[in-house]
């Protein structure tokens, strides 16, 4: 095995684990109710409505995020980031197309969906390109700034390249956290870009998210009120257990109404006055993932995980300086949350050639990653 939880193990991202969670996935294990409608499991269902907006407050999500404001938002549980990357692209696929077909009635539905384009930085996670193949659109790779950021200009004018070459865009994922250097876009350019022009706006912080519950971190979320849909992995960084990704969307009817497939087994007396949940995910089953929110919650309090995610941070910063102060090495990127990328002095060859000893003894395991043909080790 991969030893995922070994305090040498430094690849990838920090994925969670903790005993209130591991509890918790037991109990779930035990109920083993698959909570696709609020009648399958009611529990299932209302405990995850709270958990999402408690989880939204220790954030400070905007409220028409949260279900207890009253309006349209509300979370949900999904698998992992990549999902709710492809359930945003479909939902705002789905507004995009009976906007257009109110315009055009006499364009058919293949003709709107081969001009529909999406964006993103050229630093997003390869999941976002993945969406785009499962969705059947065009998506976009913007370039990012010197700061490997995605900026509003450079979002304008490929908007305004495409609206010229005829093509509709529907959709922007901006990342909070990058996979190669948990850089930033800036959502605030970004967002009002993307509203501009009437483009929905995902808003994927999938490692970087369960810092904000920090509020010194909370900068970075700048703009965050011109998101359409906002997610995060508790069980990347926050002690929830893989897996729970926590997904917010401003006005969910559009996701509902893209999955809304209503056979008369799955109806019932309820339905409307509670999220079916089976709408606003790919799969109709799922498992009762808001207990490892509530446990973890209940057990730490947001304070303990503050002090977690800070604590982290903390290291990144000392292993940082290490870094700048040996002549032998250099940082690739700003030190950001916790996450160091950095290199040897000299050629990437060096670099691999550094790698490849470091792993292949078997203590340390890391991932490099590469920027602008600049290798290095994160």
């Amino acid at each position: 095995v991969t030893h995922w939880h070994s305090p040498k193990f430094h690849a990838y991202f920090p994925t969670a684990n903790s005993y209130p969670a591991i509890v918790a996935d037991m109990l779930s294990g035990a109920i083993a109710c698959i909570g696709f409608t609020w009648i399958a499991s009611p529990a299932c269902t209302e405990l995850e409505v709270v958990m999402l907006d408690w989880l939204g407050k220790m954030l400070d999500l905007p409220a028409e995020f949260l279900a207890c404001s009253g309006g349209k938002g509300g979370g949900v549980i999904q698998g992992t980031a990549s999902e709710s990357t492809l359930v945003a692209l479909l939902g705002a696929k789905a507004k995009k197309l009976q906007q257009v077909k109110k315009e055009h009635p006499e364009w058919d539905e293949h003709t709107i969906i081969g001009k529909l384009v999406g964006y993103s930085s050229a630093q997003a996670h390869s999941s976002v390109e993945r969406a785009g193949l499962l969705g059947g659109v065009k998506l976009r790779s913007v370039p990012a700034d010197e700061h490997n950021r995605l900026r509003g200009d450079a979002l304008e004018k490929a908007i305004e390249e495409d609206l010229a070459a005829g093509l509709i865009p529907f959709y922007a994922v901006v990342t909070l956290g990058t996979t190669n250097s948990c850089a930033f876009d800036r959502l605030d350019e970004c967002g009002l870009v993307a509203n501009k022009h009437n483009v929905w706006v995902h808003v994927d912080a999938a490692y970087a998210g369960s810092a904000f519950i920090c509020p010194e971190y909370r900068h970075h979320m700048k703009g965050i009120e011109l998101a359409d849909s906002f997610n995060f992995n508790p069980h990347k960084w926050m002690l929830v257990n893989f897996d729970c990704s926590a997904m917010w969307l401003k006005d969910p009817s559009w996701v509902v109404n893209a999955f809304n497939v209503d056979p008369l087994y799955l109806k019932h007396d309820m339905q409307g006055s509670a999220p079916d949940y089976r709408h606003w995910q790919i799969p109709l089953g799922r498992r009762f993932r808001a207990l490892k929110l509530w446990f973890v919650l209940r057990l730490y309090g947001v304070e303990n995980l503050q002090a977690h995610i800070r604590r982290h941070c903390g290291f990144a910063k000392q292993f940082g300086d290490l870094c700048q102060k040996d002549k032998r090495f250099e940082l690739a990127a700003e030190v950001n949350m916790g996450l160091v990328c950095f290199r040897l002095k000299g050629s990437n060859e060096r670099n691999e050639a550094l790698l490849k000893r470091i792993n292949g003894r078997g203590n340390i395991h890391m991932v490099p990653a590469k920027i602008r043909d600049v290798y290095f080790l994160r």
